[in-house]
C-alpha cells in the first residue's frame, strides 16, 4: 500500500528524525507507529545515522502491530524485523537473527539487559507507550536505565503521558534525557513542581501541583517534545456514549449492602487508605457485575443484571459485532456462558488469529481486557461499537481501549460506548471519575470511603 502521510504525519517524523531525544505524544488514532516506522527507514538508509533499533511495546502489539505495519506500507520494503516475543529460545533466535529493527515486549526488558548476555548495542531504542515505564521504582525502568547512556537517540511514544497526573511525567522523561529536563531526582522534582496534598503528621501520601506548575512543566520539555490530538489533525467519528442502568432487586440489594458493612469492619475502623481502597472497591465492583470471589478464589453468583443487559444491548446492535471489555475473569467466564447460549460466534482477543477474525468481520462479540489488549491495537476494522461490562478506574486504559474503534481508519461515521452501569452502586463513582466529573487524583480512595461511610452518594 502507498502510504500519503498527513501534514502532522511528516512533521512528526522530521521531527524524529532531526532530534536525538523526542517525546511524540499524539493521540490514539494518528498513526504514530508509521510516523515512527518512516523515520526509521530514513534514518537507517537515507541518513544512516542508526544501523540498529531496538523497539519496546506491550506484548500484542509487539507480536503483532509493528510487524503487520512493516508489511503494509510499500515504502517499508527494505526494513528488516525480528520479533522478539515468545519462549526464552525463540527471543534468543530472534535477536541473533540479522535484522534492522528488533521488536520485544516490555516485560523482557529486564531479561534482554540482565539475563541475555546478548550485547545491548541498538543506537536506536523506540519506547512504544512510554507511559509503561512512568514507574521509577519498576525493573523494567531500573534495567532501561542502566544502558540508556549507550543509546545515541531514544523515542518515546504514548497518547496518554500523565492519565494519572503530572508526577508520572518524571520517570518518563528521566529516561529519555537522563534527567536533563525535569531533575535527576524524584525528590527535586516534587519539591519543584508540587505541594504536599494528603497526609499524616510527617507521612505525605499524595501531591498536587503548585500554582504555575503545569506551565513551567511543559516549557522545560518543550524542546523535545511534540503533542497532538486527534481532533485538530483529522475528520474522526463521532463519539456517542452513554450509560445503560440496570436495578438490583431487594435481595441482591442486600447482599450489596452486606458486603459493603461488612467491608467497613475490615477497613481498620473506617480508614480507607491506598493500600486497601483498591481492594475495597475491588469487592463492590465484583459485586456490581454480579459475581464474587471468595477468599478461597472460588465464585459466588449474585446477579445476572449484567449479563440481561447485555444480551439486549447486543440484540439492539442489529447485527453490528460488539467488543465487550471485561475486568474479572469470573466476568470473562459469564460472559462466555451467555453468548454460548446466544449461538453468536464470538472470541477473546488473545491471539493473532482471534485479531485477524474480528478486523475480518468474522465474529458477531469479541472480549477485550484493557489491561492486556487497551495500547496499540488496530480493532477499527471490525466493528464500532463497543460495550463496557465492568468498569476501571484507570483512565489511561479507558481512553486505550476507547481508541481501538474510535480512531483514523473507523469506517464508521458513530462508535457507540455503552456503559452498563449497576444503580446505587461503586459503578456510578468511576463513571463520574472516567466523565471528567470528579478529580482523579485520590478518586478511589474518596469513593470507597463514600461507600462505607453511608452508601451511594
Amino acid at each position: 500500500m502507498k502510504y500519503t502521510p498527513h501534514a502532522y504525519q511528516t512533521f512528526a517524523t522530521e521531527f524524529i528524525e532531526s532530534n536525538a531525544i523526542s517525546a511524540i505524544l499524539i493521540a490514539c488514532g494518528l498513526g504514530k507507529t508509521i510516523i515512527t516506522l518512516t523515520a526509521v527507514q530514513n534514518l537507517l538508509f537515507d541518513s544512516f545515522l542508526v544501523r540498529k533499533v531496538l523497539v519496546i511495546a506491550p506484548l500484542r502489539v509487539a507480536r503483532d502491530t509493528w510487524p503487520d505495519e512493516i508489511g503494509k506500507w510499500d515504502h517499508l520494503g527494505d526494513l528488516i524485523p525480528s520479533v522478539a516475543v515468545g519462549s526464552t529460545t525463540e527471543r534468543l533466535t530472534a535477536l541473533e537473527r540479522k535484522a534492522d529493527l528488533y521488536i520485544i515486549n516490555r516485560e523482557n526488558v529486564q531479561w534482554l539487559i540482565e539475563e541475555s548476555a546478548l550485547p545491548f548495542d541498538f543506537d536506536m531504542v523506540v519506547i512504544d507507550e512510554l507511559s509503561s515505564f512512568k514507574n521509577h521504582r519498576s525493573k523494567r525502568f531500573r534495567a532501561l536505565m542502566k544502558r540508556r547512556p549507550m543509546v545515541r537517540r531514544i523515542v518515546g511514544l504514548t497518547g496518554t503521558p500523565a492519565s494519572n497526573g503530572l508526577i508520572d511525567l518524571w520517570a518518563q522523561f528521566k529516561l529519555l534525557d537522563k534527567g536533563v529536563r525535569l531533575g535527576r531526582f524524584i525528590g527535586a522534582y516534587r519539591d519543584a513542581y508540587f505541594k504536599a496534598d494528603k497526609r499524616s503528621g510527617h507521612i505525605v501520601f499524595s501531591y498536587k501541583p503548585a500554582p504555575g506548575a503545569e506551565e513551567r512543566i511543559y516549557q522545560a520539555i518543550e524542546d523535545i517534545t511534540i503533542s497532538m490530538k486527534a481532533q485538530d489533525h483529522i475528520r474522526m467519528p463521532e463519539l456517542v456514549t452513554n450509560e445503560y442502568r440496570v436495578t438490583l432487586s431487594d435481595d441482591e440489594r442486600s447482599a450489596y449492602e452486606k458486603l459493603r458493612k461488612e467491608l467497613v469492619l475490615d477497613a481498620s475502623g473506617g480508614q480507607v487508605t491506598a493500600a486497601n481502597a483498591a481492594s475495597l472497591s475491588g469487592k463492590l465492583l465484583q459485586l456490581a457485575n454480579g459475581a464474587v470471589y471468595t477468599d478461597e478464589g472460588m465464585t459466588i453468583g449474585i446477579h445476572d443484571r449484567k449479563l440481561d443487559a447485555l444480551e439486549d444491548l447486543i440484540e439492539a446492535a442489529n447485527g453490528q459485532s460488539v467488543l465487550v471489555a471485561y475486568w474479572f475473569k469470573h466476568d470473562l467466564a459469564r460472559i462466555t456462558g451467555r453468548l454460548e447460549k446466544l449461538g453468536l460466534s464470538f472470541s477473546n482477543l488473545d491471539s493473532s488469529e482471534s485479531l485477524l477474525r474480528w478486523n475480518k468481520g468474522e465474529l458477531q462479540a469479541a472480549l477485550i481486557h484493557p489491561a492486556s489488549a487497551g495500547h496499540g491495537l488496530n480493532l477499527q476494522g471490525g466493528g464500532s461499537f463497543l460495550i463496557w461490562f465492568g468498569l476501571t478506574w484507570s483512565l489511561e486504559l479507558y481512553q486505550q481501549t476507547v481508541a481501538r474503534l474510535w480512531r483514523q481508519g473507523q469506517q464508521s461515521e458513530t462508535v457507540v460506548v455503552q456503559h452498563i452501569i449497576t444503580d446505587k452502586t461503586i459503578d456510578e463513582h468511576i463513571m463520574r471519575v472516567l466523565s471528567g466529573k470528579a478529580e482523579t487524583q485520590d478518586a478511589l480512595i474518596e469513593a470507597v470511603k463514600a461507600e462505607l461511610e453511608g452508601g451511594p452518594q
